[in-house]
């Protein structure tokens, strides 16, 4: 039966972790494709689509935890970004990407998610617009990875965020977008909030610093 197929699929994609793009392309079904944003895929995510809309996950939560050393920092000075962690739920963004297009556009995605192997591609159940219920590529974080945080309080978090500056630029920017996009979703998060403006006032406090 499909549904066999389907979970057969689904559970060769959840036990790959460190899963290079042809492996998880071997056990995708050849049709359009859902790709779930909870970071910068929300408001940033490079590559065409036929539709979108807010979606919801739900057994995972979005949170800053990884540390991050090419987009919004360095290995000298990493930032922080977002990662999908066990446990709540989420709200964001899912992009529907026609089935022509979906080589195209996760051999983008895997360029720019898994170059460090620091997240797990999966497919999540989400409800979209309507109580639609899809299945969605996501990127849940590894925690196993190197780059993995796990304890650290909110000045600890804060202080990564205002000291990440990456080709992308700088990690306050990236939450302060991210948070933007959330509020359009009608979503708040108030640790996110707090640690982003404590990180305003660390950045702040150390440019008077320096004009004195």
């Amino acid at each position: 039966m499909e549904s066999d197929s389907i979970m057969r699929r689904t559970v060769a994609l959840r036990n790959t972790t460190t899963m290079e793009l042809a492996q998880f392309l071997e056990h995708l079904p050849r049709r359009d494709l859902w790709i779930f944003g909870y970071g910068s895929l929300m408001w940033r995510p490079e590559f065409h689509y036929r539709r979108k809309s807010v979606g919801l996950v739900r057994g995972y939560h979005r949170a800053l935890c990884i540390l991050s050393t090419r987009y919004r920092g360095t290995a000298a000075r990493p930032g922080l970004v977002m990662g999908l962690c066990r446990g709540g739920s989420c709200w964001g963004m899912a992009f529907l990407v026609p089935a022509a297009r979906v080589r195209w556009v996760l051999a983008k995605l895997w360029r720019r998610e898994m170059l460090r192997k620091v997240y797990e591609p999966r497919l999540v159940p989400v409800r979209v617009g309507g109580g639609q219920r899809i299945r969605a590529l996501t990127f849940i974080a590894d925690p196993k990875h190197p780059q993995h945080v796990r304890e650290l309080d909110l000045d600890g978090r804060a202080k990564l965020v205002a000291q990440g500056v990456g080709q992308r630029g700088r990690c306050t920017e990236y939450i302060r977008r991210t948070l933007e996009h959330m509020y359009e979703l009608g979503v708040t998060d108030p640790h996110l909030e707090r640690v982003l403006e404590t990180a305003d006032a660390i950045r702040s406090s150390a440019a008077a610093r320096r004009a004195r």
